[in-house]
């Protein structure tokens, strides 16, 4: 399938980029399937020049748009190596035309031209299983947002304001140091910050101290609760501020926060939220296309596991096979040689790793690592525990995305 030209599909349907007259189709289609602010967001991607309408296919009845996606760029971190990704949104489709594949074809135009855009893997908030479909497996936890049982205490309501696109830079800065202690991140990209100070999801309110943003955070809409997300603050004080400031934007809603561990504002905030355990699994949603071109991109982070691990007997090649194909990676003096991949591997041998393909994307990003999924996955396994657990070790991680996913 062409990222840019026509794409036929039964019923006399067409599959092709989505142009300026189609933004009025597109914007009732998203309020309807959706919520009313998904047209507002769509306007801010495909008229912002970083994006632009080549960002947004839709299916069109003749001249009826009928279904739409959007891909958006982003930049995932794993210990150091950036890796191209990109990360679908705002999916509808005209509920007189659901059953007929129309989603299936535009996730394959998405992950065409992902793939066109230099991305080695993508990801997603998405409905339960229906990503499945299309090549997605949950892989990273999604952080929990307990209940506020109490403020700090203080006097009178620290004054927040409305972040300004001349704030940007700082809340860059914060984020930066509040993702610094995870191994695995997703910052927003430029132009998706500027699209948060604009859209009408969620606000984004600073506090000042002597002229200076000190402390930040993305607050939903009031509707009976309050969520506070994506915190960050420059010291414990700057942040039990925040969080006095956010409570009075809404007096009397419940307030829930975004735990982000280990940073400045889960250390400010322990005493004063509920110990609340989660009632069931979050996780982002993780796509794979090519296993030996995300390897490859892997080998410097894999190559510093493998020497300050201690391991001095990893062989000369490493081997992992996801059943259908299998993967060899040379190890040299000087570092991991280029992946190559093979055929079908039913087992690893001696030397090598096994992971069914669907578990990948978890045992790369997730935070169990090699040692948490052979504990609970009969095709997850490796006869050389010691090798594998210092390659692929539990993850942290902190992914800032366009919608949050509460």
């Amino acid at each position: 399938m062409s990222t840019n030209n026509p794409v036929p599909l039964p019923g006399d349907l067409e599959l092709r980029q989505a142009r300026p007259a189609d933004l009025d189709q597109i914007s009732a289609l998203l309020a309807e399937r959706g919520e009313p602010v998904d047209a507002v967001d769509h306007r801010l991607v495909v008229e912002d020049p970083e994006a632009g309408w080549e960002s947004c296919a839709v299916v069109v009845d003749g001249d009826r748009v009928v279904s739409t996606a959007t891909l958006l760029d982003e930049n995932v971190r794993i210990g150091g190596v950036w890796l191209p990704a990109g990360q679908v949104e705002l999916v509808a489709t005209d509920r007189a035309y659901e059953g007929r594949g129309l989603v299936r074809a535009l996730m394959a135009w998405a992950h065409e031209r992902s793939a066109a855009r230099g991305h080695v893997i993508q990801t997603m908030i998405g409905i339960p299983y229906f990503y499945r479909l299309f090549g997605y497996e949950y892989a990273i936890d999604i952080p929990p947002a307990p209940s506020v049982r109490r403020l700090p205490p203080g006097d009178g309501a620290p004054a927040l304001r409305r972040a300004e696109p001349s704030d940007l830079p700082a809340l860059r800065a914060l984020q930066d140091v509040a993702q610094s202690r995870f191994d695995v991140t997703m910052p927003h990209s430029a132009a998706c910050a500027r699209w948060l100070l604009a859209h009408d999801g969620s606000s984004t309110w600073v506090l000042e101290r002597d002229g200076a943003v000190v402390a930040s955070g993305r607050v939903s809409p009031p509707d009976g609760e309050i969520l506070l997300a994506e915190p960050a603050a420059s010291d414990e004080a700057a942040a039990r501020d925040l969080l006095r400031g956010v409570a009075a934007l809404t007096p009397g809603g419940e307030l829930r926060v975004v735990h982000r561990a280990g940073t400045v504002t889960a250390a400010a905030w322990q005493e004063f939220v509920k110990d609340e355990p989660r009632e069931e699994p979050e996780q982002y949603y993780v796509r794979i296309p090519d296993a030996a071109a995300l390897l490859d991109r892997l080998r410097p982070l894999l190559w510093r596991r493998l020497t300050e691990s201690g391991v001095d007997d990893a062989g000369p090649e490493l081997v992992i096979t996801t059943f259908g194909a299998h993967y060899r990676i040379p190890v040299t003096a000087d570092g991991l040689g280029e992946v190559t991949t093979g055929g079908p591997m039913q087992g690893p041998g001696a030397t090598g790793a096994a992971v069914a393909p669907d578990y990948l994307p978890a045992l790369v990003f997730g935070a169990q690592g090699m040692d948490g999924l052979t504990r609970v996955r009969p095709d997850v396994y490796t006869r050389r525990g010691e090798l594998f657990r210092a390659l692929f070790p539990p993850l942290t991680a902190d992914l800032l995305t366009f919608y949050v996913p509460y």
